[in-house]
Order: C-alpha cells, then sequence, then structure tokens
C-alpha cells in the first residue's frame, strides 16, 4: 500500500489550512504534488498581503511552475481543502494540472456554479475528500470571528 496517497497530500493542504487560520486567514490550503512528491504548498494570505488574488490555489501554482521551471502542471495534482473559485479555476485551466482534489464544496463561491467549464478538459476532478474535516475547519473560523 502506497503511504502517499490522496488523503496523506489531503492531510498536508489540511496542516496549511490550519496554519491560515493561526494567522487569521481565512482556512483555505492547497499542495502541489508532482511523481508523488509535493512540490508547492500555500495556504490564503489576502489578509498578510493585503492581495485578494493570494488565494492558496494561486500560489501554490505560482510555487509549482517555479520549482518545475514550466508553466504547464500537466503531470501535477493539486489537493485543495476548499473548492476553488472561478478566479483559481480559470487558474488551474490555464496551467493545465492533471487531477483536482477538493475537500468541501463551497456553495456561495465554488466554480461549479458559476464557470463548471474552467478547468482544462483533460483535468481529473475527485471531489469530497475528507470533506467533513475541510468543511469543520471553515466552520470553526468563523464561529471564532463571529464571538
Amino acid at each position: 500500500m502506497n503511504p502517499f496517497d490522496d488523503t496523506y497530500f489531503m492531510r498536508q493542504a489540511l496542516a496549511e489550512a490550519r496554519a491560515a487560520a493561526a494567522e487569521g486567514e481565512v482556512p483555505v490550503g492547497a499542495v502541489i504534488v508532482c511523481n508523488e512528491r509535493i512540490i508547492a504548498r500555500a495556504h490564503n494570505q489576502t489578509e498578510r498581503l493585503n492581495d485578494t488574488t493570494a488565494h492558496a490555489e494561486m500560489l501554490a501554482i505560482t510555487a509549482a511552475t517555479s520549482a518545475l521551471g514550466a508553466k504547464y502542471l500537466t503531470e501535477c495534482t493539486l489537493y485543495v481543502t476548499v473548492e476553488p473559485c472561478v478566479m483559481c479555476a480559470g487558474a488551474i485551466g490555464w496551467s493545465q494540472l492533471k487531477k483536482v482534489v477538493f475537500g468541501t464544496p463551497d456553495e456561495k463561491r465554488g466554480y461549479q456554479q458559476y464557470a463548471p467549464k474552467a478547468f482544462h478538459p483533460k483535468t481529473e476532478v475527485i471531489q469530497g475528500l475528507m470533506e467533513e474535516e475541510c468543511a469543520q475547519e471553515m466552520k470553526l473560523f468563523f464561529l471564532q470571528r463571529r464571538k
């Protein structure tokens, strides 16, 4: 059995989400994997960078393309705790990621509602991996903010 499976990598993305929450950021975490190795990890940094585009997926894509020295990520998988937004879905499509695995859906801002065809046609999508844990991070974060 391979210890580096989808669940292992989603746990790594969850660790990034928790790091975001600890910094007061919306807890979304992402990792990009190539050949069973994490080549990029990121979490939301919109508050820290004062940049609305500093989503976990965007930062991870930038780091992964830099790590590979290539603009396309055709042999890579993105693991992200929350369904990507339209902006991130566009970047995922342009980077031609091979596979996207996300935890919890985002019914308010998720790409599936607004741009379901944003990804590259060959991109495999797996949704709902560790959905409960990913959703719980978001719920806890917003409960604490409302106190």
